[in-house]
């Protein structure tokens, strides 16, 4: 068994994390439990910023805040030096609140409101990433209303495809985000955006895909963006100064996921972006990126109860636990795979195949096929890997079913850093008309 991070199995053979007995935490905190090792991103975090220093070029590491976005989140980020990208009011409101610095985050999305616009602007964010000529007009428009002149990346796809999920590729010619390189749309914008009154250009952002193995996707895309960079100068006078290439690093869920070093990602990039400028003797822009699920992915686990089995001779056995698809909607969507334990018995031998099925009223509720476990009883406790990115940010109430807790582990100690739902707050927000509420019966 692969273990991340501070993880290890400690002398009462149970799941420890950040120095946290997690049969203890299931104890103080109840499952389901997204349980994240603060140290591990912490690490995470540095390891980009690292790799960078030793390009010495100029960057902005900027957390993917979609991926896991709480307040305890936003201020680890901030206290490692990072910027922040959101992508709605929502996670906006969630960093202004825990106070991160509003002239480091960036604001993405494909449809953004008047409301969000005005209240990114209104907050003085640091940069909006725009995605299509409505939002440049719209963005100008409300900027000038308020006497402000904004900085902005156009978001820009290159044309190369990620070999990775189709619903997670983003870089390709066909996708809802951004002005296509190829078309010459993205040329279009630039010229639109330098004549913008209110709006100040930097340069340009690309994101070309999520959980990604390799370096040429992103050394391609460097390389096409530089050119474009280089075609702008020349033909309108504009020199880039920041060049944004996003995110999409993977991480190992699995046996089989390969994962690189983030130094060999970053080294790529950085040698891609310096011979392309160095051929054209383009000053060398500051580099961008946001990384989200490498981050966090890996320092979250999330810990369940086992329930009810079915053992259906011959062809399968499932075991349910207490959660499923509204904490982890991942398989469900992408057929994403985990790798889990054990974590109150995890020394024992595996004895077994078993499948994982969550508790909600669909039959496509799996977590994961065939996993090799001890016999499990109803009680054990299933800690399930790499749930830190996109589980707790996709959590729903389906089948009205609480969200779990969030807990920082970090040298012995556990912070809760958000609670789990009550009963009262799935039903905080309805509202009962008065031609439906029951008539007091006269007697």
């Amino acid at each position: 068994m692969f273990l991340h991070g501070t993880s290890r199995i400690n002398a009462q053979g149970h799941l420890e994390i950040g120095g946290c007995d997690v049969t203890d935490l299931a104890k103080e905190f109840g499952t389901p439990l997204y349980i994240v090792d603060e140290t591990l991103v912490r690490q995470r975090a540095r390891e980009f910023t690292e790799a960078f220093r030793k390009t010495g070029l100029r960057f902005q590491v900027a957390y993917a805040s979609k991926a896991f976005c709480v307040m305890a989140m936003c201020r680890v980020a901030e206290e490692e030096g990072m910027s922040l990208d959101v992508v709605s009011d929502g996670e906006l409101h969630t960093a202004l609140k825990a106070g991160f610095p509003a002239e480091r985050i960036h604001f993405h999305g494909n449809n953004k409101t008047p409301d969000e616009i005005n209240m990114a602007l209104d907050a003085n964010i640091g940069c909006f990433v725009v995605d299509n000529f409505t939002e440049m007009q719209l963005l100008n428009s409300l900027a000038q209303e308020k006497g402000k002149t904004v900085n902005v990346l156009l978001r820009i796809t290159p044309g190369v495809e990620a070999h990775t999920h189709d619903y997670i590729s983003t870089g390709q010619q066909d996708s809802k985000f951004g002005f296509d390189l190829g078309n010459g749309t993205a040329f279009r914008a630039v010229e639109q955006a330098i004549a913008a009154s209110n709006l100040k250009l930097l340069g340009v952002h690309s994101h070309i895909g999520s959980q990604i193995f390799e370096v040429e996707g992103f050394r391609m895309a460097v390389e096409k963006i530089a050119a474009f960079a280089i075609d702008i100068r020349a033909k309108l006078g504009e020199t880039f100064s920041v060049i944004n290439l996003g995110g999409g690093y993977g991480i190992r869920y699995v046996e089989g996921d390969t994962p690189l070093p983030v130094g060999q990602y970053v080294q790529a990039i950085s040698d891609a972006m310096i011979s392309s400028c160095k051929a054209a003797d383009f000053p060398l822009p500051e580099i961008w990126i946001e990384p989200g699920r490498s981050i966090v992915g890996d320092a979250g686990t999330t810990l369940y109860t086992i329930g009810t089995s079915k053992d259906i001779p011959g062809v399968r056995k499932y075991i349910a636990v207490d959660g499923g698809m509204t904490d982890n909607p991942r398989p469900a969507l992408y057929e994403s795979k985990y790798d889990a334990l054990l974590a109150n018995r995890a020394n024992d031998e595996a004895t077994e195949v078993v499948s994982i099925a969550g508790k909600a009223c669909e039959s496509g509720d799996m977590l994961i096929w065939d996993l090799k476990l001890p016999e499990s009883k109803s009680g054990d406790l299933l800690a399930v890997f790499c749930t830190g990115a996109y589980n707790y940010a996709m959590a729903s109430n389906y089948n009205r079913i609480r969200r779990p807790a969030v807990v920082f582990v970090k040298d012995g100690k556990a912070d809760l850093v958000v609670a789990r739902e009550s009963h009262e707050d799935i039903s905080r927000n309805d509202l009962i008309p008065e031609r439906l509420r029951k008539q007091a019966v006269s007697r």
